[in-house]
């Protein structure tokens, strides 16, 4: 395979931030993958975990900045990542459950026409539950319905022990 650019090569708008974040996650899965086979994905997943965890971390310091407690009711007024039209979603919010239906997701949209689901997995599965820990210990989020399965991802985030402390 040839690095050459040929002057008939269509060039793409500027790509953003999203898709080049999906492509260098993918990137490096195929590496670690091929690198060190299955336990390389595994540590990919625990470096999801991680980041999920402190950017969790990150939102509850938000929150905390604003003046209010990690609690359920301020976990997505407290967010850290910008929802664009990139991104279809609704959100049903009540005093016990935060439930949310993605119809549209510019990553898993990414991972699957470039033919990368198996890398982009990995972080679906992983990010939203760790972030949830991140934010309060005792905070869960069920991920029961996955983009690549039937076109949409659903999450439910509530308080275990009905707890809302850190």
């Amino acid at each position: 395979m040839s690095n050459e650019v040929k002057d008939s090569q269509p060039i793409e708008s500027p790509v953003n931030m999203y898709i080049l974040f999906a492509r260098f996650f993918a990137i490096t899965a195929k590496q670690l993958e091929k690198e060190f086979g299955q336990k390389g994905l595994d540590v990919l997943a625990e470096c999801v975990k991680t980041f999920g965890i402190e950017r969790g971390k990150n939102i509850a310091r938000r929150a905390a900045q604003a003046g209010k407690k990690n609690t359920l009711e301020n976990y997505l007024d407290s967010y850290d990542m910008e929802r664009s039209e990139l991104f279809g979603y609704k959100n049903d919010i009540d005093s016990e459950r935060v439930n949310q239906v993605f119809n549209r997701c510019i990553f898993a949209s990414t991972w699957i026409d470039d033919k990368d689901e198996k890398y982009g997995r990995i972080y679906c599965e992983h990010i939203d539950p760790s972030i949830a820990k991140g934010y309060n210990k005792n905070m869960m989020c069920e991920h029961n319905h996955i983009m690549y399965d039937n076109n949409e991802c659903t999450f439910q985030f509530y308080m275990k022990d009905n707890k809302d402390d850190n």
